[in-house]
C-alpha cells in the first residue's frame, strides 16, 4: 500500500534524525531523500539507528575505564540511616543522578570511614552507566600533576582531560593541603565546573575551613561560594565502617 503524505513525512523525519545523529551532512540527506523509495528510506533508517546504538554502547562500555575508579562500588546495601540530606532533597534525588544532568555540585562530608568514597564512587559508576563521562581523582595525587604535566609539555592535555568529564569525583579532598601550584588544577576544575558539570567532593573538611586546604582564604571563599550556590551538602555520620568491618577486630569485611 502506498504511503500517505503524512506517513512519508514521518519516515523522512526519522531518517533525518538518524542521519544527523551520525553527523551526515544536510546536503547528503536531502540528496538521498530526493530519489529514495519508501523501502530504501526505511532500510537506511534502520541501519543508521543500529549503527548509532552500537557506537553508543561501545562508548558507554569505555566510560568506567576512562574514569579510573579504584574499585567497583554500588549503592546496594549502603547504611543510609547515618546519612543526612538537605531539606527537600534526599536519597532518591541523589541516586536519580538529576544533579549530574543539571550540573550541580555535591559535597560529601564526614569523618574517615563513613562511606563518602564508596558513595561517590557508586554514583560515578552509575553516571557512566547512564552515558555521562566521568573522572575520579584522589586529590592528594592530583595536586602534583599540573607541575609535572607543565614540565613535560602536557598541561593542556591534562586540563582537556578534566574538562571533558560531565562528572568529576574529587576524593579525599582536604586530607593534604595544596601548595600554590598544586591548587591550580583542583581550583580550576571546581571553578570552571560551575553550571557546566557536576563535582562530587568527598571531604572531612567543612567548607568554612577550605582556606587551610588551598592556603588562600579568598580563593577558598570564592570556590565555596560557587559550591554552595549550585550544590548540596550530604553529611555522613555514625560509626566508622572500616572499624566495624575490620578483620583485625574479628569481623568479616563486606
Amino acid at each position: 500500500m502506498p504511503q500517505t503524505s503524512s506517513e512519508r513525512g514521518v519516515a523522512q523525519a526519522s531518517f533525518r534524525d538518524a542521519a544527523r545523529a551520525l553527523f551526515i551532512s544536510g546536503d547528503t540527506i536531502a540528496a538521498f531523500l530526493a530519489s529514495a523509495t519508501p523501502g530504501q528510506v526505511a532500510a537506511c533508517t534502520s541501519m543508521l539507528e543500529s549503527e548509532a546504538a552500537h557506537r553508543d554502547g561501545t562508548r558507554r562500555a569505555r566510560l568506567p575505564g576512562q574514569a579510573r575508579f579504584p574499585v567497583p562500588k554500588s549503592v546496594e546495601g549502603f547504611d543510609w540511616p547515618n546519612v543526612s540530606f538537605p531539606d527537600g532533597w534526599g536519597r532518591e534525588d541523589m541516586c536519580s543522578l538529576a544533579f549530574v544532568r543539571d550540573a550541580e555540585g555535591l559535597v560529601s562530608c564526614g569523618q574517615t570511614g563513613r562511606g563518602k568514597t564508596r558513595m561517590a564512587t557508586a554514583l560515578g559508576i552509575a553516571a557512566t552507566s547512564a552515558g555521562y563521562p566521568a573522572g575520579f581523582w584522589q586529590t592528594a595525587q592530583l595536586a602534583p600533576r599540573p607541575g609535572r604535566a607543565k614540565r613535560e609539555g602536557a598541561l593542556d592535555r591534562l586540563l582537556a582531560d578534566v574538562a571533558k568529564a560531565r562528572l568529576l569525583v574529587l576524593d579525599e579532598f582536604g586530607h593534604v593541603p595544596f601548595d600554590v601550584d598544586g591548587a591550580r588544577l583542583p581550583c580550576q576544575a571546581m571553578s570552571e565546573s560551575h553550571g557546566r558539570r557536576s563535582v562530587i567532593s568527598a571531604t572531612n573538611v567543612g567548607s568554612g575551613r577550605w582556606g587551610t586546604v588551598f592556603a588562600d582564604d579568598k580563593l577558598a571563599a570564592a570556590i565555596a561560594g560557587r559550591v554552595v550556590h549550585h550544590g548540596r551538602l550530604v553529611e555522613f555520620g555514625g560509626p566508622s565502617h572500616r572499624l566495624e568491618e575490620s578483620l583485625m577486630l574479628g569481623r568479616s569485611g563486606r
